[in-house]
């Protein structure tokens, strides 16, 4: 039971950038999911403007917390803010990747085969799966642009 314990706190140790990573993905997929619920719902928008309502909410939440936790950027000043900047900027690739997965699964095919009544839960359901892609693509460019480590 001991070796057991030591190799999970190993690989926690080995892949804990992955595990935090995965963990605040989950929460600002959460976020995302939320606020579209919110706008698509009871502020009854349209699937564009929920998705970017709750694109802008959850890439700030996302941003707070990849660089604090995931990532621990120690940036400032100008640096900061290209860091912010090639977030965001990485960040509207996968808009318009969510943008056109919505518009594909809700406007084009759910309206045509999804009853009225399951509507928002089909909206829903097409987030999460959306999201899933999104936080893929969205850890290859914070890992490989946004905060890779500077060599020494």
């Amino acid at each position: 039971m001991q070796k057991l314990w030591a190799l999970g706190c190993r690989l926690c140790r080995q892949y804990e950038e992955a595990i935090v990573y995965l963990i605040f993905g989950v929460l600002a997929t959460a976020v995302n999911i939320l606020v579209y619920g919110i706008c698509a719902g009871p502020l009854a928008m349209n699937t564009f403007w929920s998705t970017s309502v709750a694109w802008v909410i959850s890439v700030l939440f996302a941003y707070g917390t990849n660089r604090t936790w995931v990532f621990k950027s120690k940036s400032r000043g100008a640096a900061a803010w290209k860091e912010f900047g090639l977030f965001v900027g990485c960040r509207v690739f996968t808009y318009f990747t969510d943008v056109a997965f919505m518009w594909v699964a809700v406007d084009l095919y759910g309206v045509r085969f999804v009853p009225v009544k399951y509507m928002l839960l089909w909206e829903l359901a097409a987030k999460f799966a959306s999201n899933v892609i999104v936080v893929v693509l969205n850890y290859i460019f914070s890992k490989l642009i946004i905060f890779k480590k500077k060599k020494s």
